[in-house]
């Protein structure tokens, strides 16, 4: 067999596969067709809500809406209050490190007087110490 041959048998299946695809969809075509007109057609029963389904539909879609800003309204009050929690532990913080501060410097500063304290307080200036201990030297003999 040639490939010519071949080809036109495979060419010969696929156009009767074509056709019977074919019948096949115009057959669900026209079901659906006919469905669709049926139930176009049926009379519609249960849509209509009577006088106190439709009140009751009613009421709870207010109490769900009522539900839903309130949720919203005290999510946002409470976002409010974390918020100035937040502040207020910051600012206690801050001012925690600050007074810490204050103490490290009159700390220094005392230490700092001290020291100068202790420099002026020496009878003799330490440029001045040889001279000195020749002097006590000399009173000693």
């Amino acid at each position: 067999m040639s490939f010519k041959g071949e080809f036109e048998d495979r060419q010969a299946e696929n156009d009767a596969l074509d056709s019977e695809l074919q019948q096949v969809l115009a057959n669900f075509r026209s079901s659906v067709h006919s469905w669709s007109e049926a139930a176009y057609i049926r009379p519609r029963t249960g849509l209509a809500a009577s006088g106190r389904r439709r009140v009751w539909r009613l009421a709870v879609g207010w109490a769900l809406g009522c539900a839903l800003v309130a949720g919203g309204v005290s999510g946002g009050l409470y976002e409010r209050h974390q918020r100035q929690e937040t502040a207020r532990i910051a600012a206690v913080h801050e001012a925690e490190r600050q007074r810490q501060l204050a103490a490290d410097r009159a700390r220094e500063e005392e230490e700092l007087l001290a020291k100068v304290d202790s420099d002026v307080s020496r009878q003799v200036p330490s440029a001045m110490e040889p001279l000195a201990q020749l002097m006590a030297e000399d009173e000693t003999r």
